[in-house]
């Protein structure tokens, strides 16, 4: 069983930051990518950042410059540092691992979502 656990969400005003965590436990083998992704209501998930084994890494056109994707590959946690929120940050964001449990078995995994709030 693997699973992924965000957390790090809350309420922040315009222009504050946050860090949000994605921690990968369980029976792993190796990790080939971790990503966020989020989802505002009533509007389809999107690409936040992810970040690839070797360490390259990819941003959405609406977080570039603000946010950066890190991670501790001994803990198997990625984190998410978000800077200069604006109220159109504001959604639940996912933890999404793309990851080998066996040598030959790879599967696709989320987690259950943190919300963050972006207001006055």
């Amino acid at each position: 069983q693997v699973q992924l656990v965000e957390s790090g969400g809350g309420l922040v005003q315009p222009g504050g930051s946050l860090r949000l965590s994605c921690a990968a436990s369980g029976s792993i083998f190796s990790i080939s990518a971790v990503g966020w992704f989020r989802q505002a209501p009533g509007k389809q998930r999107e690409l936040v950042a992810t970040i690839t084994s070797p360490g390259s890494t990819n941003y959405g056109d609406s977080v570039k410059g603000r946010f950066t994707i890190s991670r501790d590959n001994a803990k198997n946690i990625v984190y998410l540092h978000m800077n200069n929120l604006k109220p159109e940050d504001t959604a639940v964001y996912y933890c999404n691992a793309d990851l080998y449990v066996t040598k030959w078995s790879r599967n696709i995994y989320w987690g259950q979502g943190t919300q963050v709030t972006v207001s006055s």
